[in-house]
């Protein structure tokens, strides 16, 4: 995607999101009525949040918003310590609708407007986890051109999913800025990526060189991520960065104890590179030991 895209995108995307919190304004009054039970709790974001990798798919007909369960949210609902408002995300969720039909029923900025209009984000929202980002930087497109064309246009792919996160990061910065607008006693906990390999030999897809040009990509995403935490926190945000790099450590999709979904005899299955089982339970220990749900106060 071009920078002058990504450009355009971003500012649609502000200006959107800023008309948005403007119709509902900072003062809104209480978000949906949860369950009984701990903090008022809210996921927002793509793939990762909307468990795929955890179990059976929920696809619906028609082309839209779909999940799978048990993902990490669910995990994190059944603690005790939140009480699940929605969880909005959807699989393949870019930050911005722009004139994709899809991408109109299920972006980060489609999720925002829908929770609004039900209620279910504003002053009595407590908690809110997304992951975002990955689909924008290009993270499809990486993993096939490095599947299928060797090291030297992996390499170019990588270099090209690097080169457009500053306009990534504006964006991550900007839905941040708008959650905590709209919901502005919310903790904010923004979720990484975890590497996706143990660099070794023997993948008939990806050679031991690919696999640290994509763990590369990895970590300059998680960086632009950290980035506009950052950005998003000097704003007034309550936002927190949540790590999970080395959590997955020793658990990537080629280690004996793998975390991380992946089928070497199905490339193009939809589970690849997103968290099994046991890796959603991990998301959702990272968020209940670095986020601390019960220290929040209601």
């Amino acid at each position: 995607m071009s920078d002058r895209i990504l450009r355009r995108r971003c500012a649609a995307f502000a200006a959107t999101l800023a008309t948005l919190t403007l119709a509902v304004g900072t003062a809104a009054g209480p978000a949906g009525a949860a369950p009984e039970g701990g903090l008022d709790y809210v996921a927002i974001g793509d793939s990762y949040t909307a468990g795929t990798g955890a179990g059976e798919a929920d696809q619906p007909d028609e082309p839209t918003c779909w999940q799978s369960t048990p993902g990490y949210v669910g995990d994190v609902d059944k603690t005790g310590r939140v009480s699940l408002v929605d969880n909005a995300a959807c699989h393949g969720a870019l930050l911005l609708s722009g004139d994709d039909p899809l991408q109109q029923k299920i972006s980060v900025e489609a999720q925002l407007a829908g929770l609004v209009a039900e209620d279910h984000l504003g002053a009595s929202t407590q908690l809110v986890t997304i992951t975002a980002g990955a689909n924008d930087a290009g993270v499809s497109p990486v993993l096939f051109a490095c599947a299928t064309n060797g090291v030297e246009v992996c390499a170019n792919a990588v270099a090209a999913s690097e080169g457009s996160l500053g306009q990534v990061g504006a964006g991550l910065a900007s839905a941040y800025a708008t959650i905590h607008a709209l919901a502005p006693n919310a903790k904010i906990a923004v979720l990484g990526y975890p590497r996706l390999f143990e660099p070794a030999d023997g993948n008939p897809y990806f050679s031991a060189d690919e696999q640290v040009l994509i763990n590369r990509a990895t970590d300059s995403l998680n960086t632009a991520i950290a980035g506009a935490v950052a950005s998003a926190k000097a704003g007034g945000a309550d936002a927190q960065f949540v790590d999970v790099t080395t959590r997955f450590a020793g658990h990537a999709v080629n280690s004996d104890d793998p975390w991380i979904a992946y089928d070497s005899g199905n490339p193009l299955a939809d589970t690849n590179f997103h968290p099994n089982p046991t890796g959603h339970r991990a998301y959702a220990t990272a968020v209940m030991t670095e986020v601390q749900p019960a220290k929040l106060a209601r």
